[in-house]
């Protein structure tokens, strides 16, 4: 793409708006963020679009959510799914409702019928109400936890779930085949409404949501016990988790709720916070001090679009508040959530746990203790959601019992087919309210666990390269790993490599060569000796390469030194 050349066309060309051209003036004469702004258009991915808000082709804005729209709506009449509708929600970044107005517009204009929550909504939510509302798609306008100069745009199908293939590359190929934004549809808001295209929804879905997450509840009588006893800090971290969540501790009969007031309200600015990211622990500075005062059991923090959650419990033998990785808390809900559904009688013969290939291999003994199958997808939830549609279709002849993901995202039930933090808070409390009537935090049980299930421990390095330099490394990087394929990672032998973009697995104990079953995706992943591995894959939703991997250590200080020696492994690699 010539970028100064579209420059230019943003400038001049009357489809753009004057306060677009304004901010483009700004920036004459700096070739290098021109280049920035132009050198591409913001890439349609597999879940759609993500980047930094601006004028620009490579910038999220009004006219790059009209083309990604159009070629969404283009796909969807192809279908024949315009009677069937969209439903569309937005966060608390700056520009959500902007944006997700502009969708449903879009969408309008082409003859198809919205639903568009009329405040922001968590995306869980999301996936819930297109399949509740009968919809053919799904749109959530979000940049998750990304820092607060960033939005997104996510795609779901009618399955609930993030778009996958097929349908994920036939709409990215009708987005990328408009070169022309003035083509995009839109139309007058009152126009759509009186047209009935334009439809609003709220608390009707807001309380059949609920009553979803409700019918899972596993020890009702457990929570009624203990109520008045847990003490529970909360953070929405200025997103869209706050009402939902309080709505589900409330209605599970939760009485001592902090929320940190600073943190409470929707902003687009994430003035407490600035990268609003559960995986990071500065984003629980505020909810600590909160939890010291109160005494809290556990501290639970959610992003801004709630489907991530990030975990503190005490340690009764310190006092301290401990930290669980998005690994560890998802183990302990599985763990949890197996074990009592085999004491109620409520674990099937036929039940599965579905995970990332990057999530902890303690899932496996988990599911193993209990009879279940595993099922393993490339990183990413809607890989997770798929395998529950399949599960439903009746192609594989299980029912899903729980599914997680590394970075801090997991699933109890099927209402929904993305992960679910406000389920997850559900669970996380259930699971401290039974622990807690045995006189056990969930730190305590999590380190019953390591002696029972094994000292697991897992990492990841994520390192920015931004602009087209940036891609043109990472690419460089992945390359020279597939020219020279490791073999041993910080003394540990690799067993097998399996590169999923080639669809190669080579198996080095036996030398032989075979095929891997997954979809095709730019990752590398590394079975190493004992039960140790390491995955390399770009972001496919920020300028970043990722590396990641776990341990397991014959105690917890073994771990952690084996997790320092291959991290620093890992970190040499790049």
């Amino acid at each position: 793409m010539d970028f100064m050349k579209e420059y230019e066309k943003w400038l001049s060309e009357p489809c753009f708006d004057e306060a677009t051209k304004a901010e483009l003036k700004a920036v004459a004469g700096d070739e290098n963020e021109i280049k920035d702004r132009f050198y591409k258009n913001l890439e349609f991915g597999t879940g759609g679009l993500r980047g930094v808000i601006g004028a620009g082709t490579n910038r999220m804005n009004i006219y790059t959510v009209r083309r990604a729209s159009q070629g969404l709506a283009d796909y969807i009449l192809e279908q024949g799914g315009a009677d069937k509708g969209v439903a569309i929600a937005f966060d608390s970044r700056n520009m959500s409702i902007e944006f997700s107005r502009e969708a449903a517009l879009t969408l309008n204009a082409n003859g198809i019928k919205t639903y568009r929550f009329d405040t922001l909504r968590p995306t869980p939510e999301l996936s819930f109400a297109l399949r509740e509302l009968g919809c053919i798609a799904g749109i959530v306008v979000t940049a998750s936890h990304n820092p607060p100069e960033y939005n997104g745009y996510k795609v779901y199908w009618e399955d609930g779930a993030q778009i996958t293939p097929p349908h994920d590359n036939n709409i990215i190929a009708k987005v990328n085949s408009i070169s022309d934004f003035s083509k995009c549809k839109t139309m007058d808001i009152e126009d759509a409404k009186a047209k009935g295209l334009y439809n609003v929804i709220g608390e009707e879905i807001d309380a059949r949501y609920n009553e979803e997450l409700m019918k899972l509840v596993l020890r009702p009588d457990v929570i009624k016990k203990a109520a008045d006893d847990i003490t529970i800090v909360y953070t929405p971290l200025h997103g869209t988790g706050n009402l939902p969540v309080r709505r589900v501790l409330s209605s599970l009969g939760f009485k001592k709720v902090y929320v940190v007031p600073e943190q409470e309200l929707p902003d687009g600015a994430f003035p407490t916070v600035g990268y609003p990211n559960p995986e990071d622990p500065a984003v629980f500075k505020l909810a600590l001090e909160l939890a010291k005062k109160v005494d809290a059991d556990i501290i639970l923090a959610t992003d801004p679009d709630a489907d991530r959650l990030g975990v503190y419990a005490k340690d009764t033998k310190t006092g301290e508040y401990m930290a669980f990785t998005g690994n560890m808390s998802g183990t302990l809900l599985l763990d949890y959530q197996l074990q009592t559904r085999k004491e109620l009688g409520k674990l099937p013969a036929n039940g599965a746990v579905v995970k990332t290939i990057v999530t902890t291999n303690m899932c496996d003994v988990v599911a193993k203790k209990y009879g279940c199958k595993l099922i393993e997808c490339l990183t990413g939830f809607k890989y997770i959601g798929e395998q529950i549609k399949l599960f439903e279709q009746g192609k594989k002849d299980l029912q899903y019992m729980f599914g997680y993901e590394e970075s801090y995202g997991c699933l109890i039930g099927t209402h929904a087919r993305d992960k679910d933090a406000c389920v997850a808070v559900m669970g996380l409390c259930e699971a401290a309210a039974y622990n807690k009537l045995q006189g056990k935090s969930l730190w305590d049980r999590m380190l019953e666990m390591y002696e029972e299930y094994g000292y697991f421990r897992e990492g990841a390095v994520s390192i920015t390269m931004k602009g087209a330099d940036g891609a043109e490394k990472i690419a460089a990087i992945l390359d020279g790993l597939r020219a020279k394929p490791l073999t041993v990672l910080a003394g540990i032998k690799v067993i097998k490599a399996y590169d999923y973009k080639l669809h190669t697995v080579v198996d080095y104990e036996n030398n032989t060569k075979g095929e891997t079953e997954l979809p095709t995706s730019n990752v590398l992943y590394y079975e190493l000796e004992d039960n140790m591995w390491c995955c390399v894959r770009p972001s496919g939703t920020e300028p970043k390469i990722k590396f990641y991997y776990g341990i397991k250590g014959k105690s917890l200080e073994d771990a952690n030194k084996l997790y320092d020696t291959v991290g620093a492994a890992i970190k040499a690699l790049a």
